[in-house]
């Protein structure tokens, strides 16, 4: 409740700690996320020498079989035309009823990308997502603003990454053809090395706080058989929704996988845009205040 007592810490602190969720993101960014990544960078066999992270992986692979995410690998198939790049891969070229699945698969991933994105703005439209619940003087259409850049914000970020390791393995007079792209590979050979790492680790708490924030405005809230599902669905579908599960999937494909693949297929392009000179900047900052430096330890 608005008045719970928390270690008695006096109310701004409150505030910014549970009520903006600071306290929760460097949360789950330190012990979730970096320092598990950390240990894994430096301890491969090890850390996957265990039967979590074999059901981990029979997990992961459950989920891609299911074809939910499948529209990936349509914009994985455009952008290699347009980059003039063949997609490197092992696989025999699909024949018969294989290629019936698989683009079948492609077109039901479509089909429910798009009935997601349809629910989330149909949802920030009408103002029945949390959003609305706890910043009521934010407008609907300031919501759906939002929504969009954040997911181009985390969009860059994951691509970014993609970008900066493709980058390493050219020459360094290839690396940067503008003047940010130059001023970029500039930026990120500072630091005796430890500017990567570090926007690493900006980069993940930029993330975590802007998934934080898109959960807020993506989240439902409509109670079923309050007469106002989404659409007119059933109750039971309206339940479902509440879960989050559309929410995840546009965010996981326009917010990472497609940002991913772009960037894998126009490394320099990456590099040349201005915004990821100035999102290298930020993350770089973020890390430098400490926030999440207990990750190096």
């Amino acid at each position: 409740s608005a008045d719970a007592d928390v270690l008695n810490m006096p109310d701004w602190v409150k505030t910014i700690f549970l009520d903006v969720g600071l306290g929760m993101i460097i949360f789950t960014c330190q012990l979730g996320q970096l320092t598990t990544q950390v240990n894994a960078s430096h301890c491969m066999i090890d850390f996957i020498n265990n039967y979590f992270a074999l059901f981990t992986l029979y997990t992961a692979m459950a989920i891609e079989f299911s074809g939910i995410m499948h529209s990936s690998y349509l914009i994985q198939n455009i952008l290699s035309l347009a980059s003039g790049k063949p997609i490197q891969t092992k696989e025999e070229p699909k024949k018969g009823l294989t290629f019936v699945f698989f683009w079948g698969r492609v077109l039901m991933s479509l089909a429910i990308l798009g009935f997601s994105l349809a629910v989330i703005v149909s949802a920030l439209f009408q103002g029945k997502t949390m959003m609305a619940v706890k910043y009521p003087n934010v407008p609907n259409g300031a919501s759906i603003f939002l929504f969009f850049f954040l997911c181009s914000i985390v969009g860059m970020l994951e691509g970014m990454q993609i970008a900066f390791f493709a980058v390493a393995k050219l020459p360094a007079n290839e690396r940067g053809t503008s003047f940010f792209g130059k001023k970029t590979c500039e930026l990120l050979s500072k630091g005796n090395g430890q500017n990567l790492p570090g926007f690493m680790i900006g980069r993940q708490l930029t993330v975590v706080a802007s998934f934080f924030i898109v959960a807020s405005i993506t989240s439902m809230n409509i109670q079923p058989g309050s007469g106002g599902n989404i659409f007119g669905v059933s109750d039971g579908a309206q339940a479902f929704l509440n879960l989050g599960f559309h929410a995840a999937v546009v965010t996981t494909i326009i917010a990472s996988i497609t940002w991913q693949l772009a960037a894998s297929a126009f490394p320099i392009a990456f590099l040349n845009n201005p915004v990821t000179y100035i999102l290298l900047v930020f993350a770089l900052f973020l890390e430098w205040t400490g926030l999440c430096a207990g990750s190096w330890v």
